[in-house]
């Protein structure tokens, strides 16, 4: 056999594709636990090289400086792992269960059952954000396009909703987007959760029963 023949130029391009994927990871998770230690102001790049084990280059070649390493936390914690990060969301399992679910009373259930997971992953890196967005207008424009995507997935959650005739006359799917934002906040989950000591499951119940009573027709 040729050596142009041989696969293992092939393999070796995959090998070196897991290998690149297994270094970002360990960089956002370096990253994921230098800012919940020491704050936005107090991580710093060589911090989280240290952390990652990797070089300064490595950690710049990850992300656009300590903005993009929090935006990449932020993305993963709420994905769930970097693996599932790197799958576009309506196409992620739990996602696609709820587009997929033909009952509307259920979709809000699956829906609801996904929020106390996120919030829970996620909270800490979002009181990091907000704490540094007020003095850093790179962080808040990433805060502002992040509330952005959310509202335009939920729009389209609410257009099934009334494509199916699921959804109230009187709401649009932008208006059903503004109640499921608002009413599946971080802020709402933090006040039950943390300050009130609901269980998740409760939140979870909660959360189900009062989107129906919104939303549905």
């Amino acid at each position: 056999m040729s050596e142009s023949a041989r696969p293992k130029r092939r393999y070796d391009s995959t090998g070196r594709r897991h290998k690149a994927e297994a270094t970002r990871a360990r960089v956002v998770a370096a990253a994921t636990g230098v800012f919940l230690e020491h704050g936005y102001a107090g991580a710093t790049i060589p911090a989280i090289a240290a952390e990652a084990g990797v070089a300064l280059q490595t950690v710049y070649r990850t992300a656009p400086g300590k903005a993009g390493l929090l935006a990449a936390a932020v993305t993963t914690a709420v994905a769930g792992g970097a693996a599932r990060a790197a799958v576009p969301v309506e196409e992620r399992p739990s996602i696609r269960s709820i587009i997929d679910e033909p009952d509307p009373f259920e979709q809000l259930r699956l829906y609801a059952h996904t929020q106390p997971g996120i919030w829970n992953r996620v909270g800490p890196l979002l009181r990091v954000l907000e704490s540094a967005a007020a003095s850093e207008p790179e962080l808040r424009r990433l805060q502002q396009e992040q509330d952005a995507q959310r509202h335009a997935g939920l729009v389209r959650f609410g257009r099934l909703l009334q494509e199916r005739g699921a959804l109230r006359d009187e709401l649009t799917s932008e208006r059903a987007a503004d109640i499921i934002v608002t009413l599946g906040s971080f802020a709402t989950y933090d006040s039950l959760v943390a300050t009130r000591a609901w269980t998740h499951e409760q939140y979870e119940a909660w959360l189900a029963d009062t989107l129906r009573h919104c939303l549905l027709s």
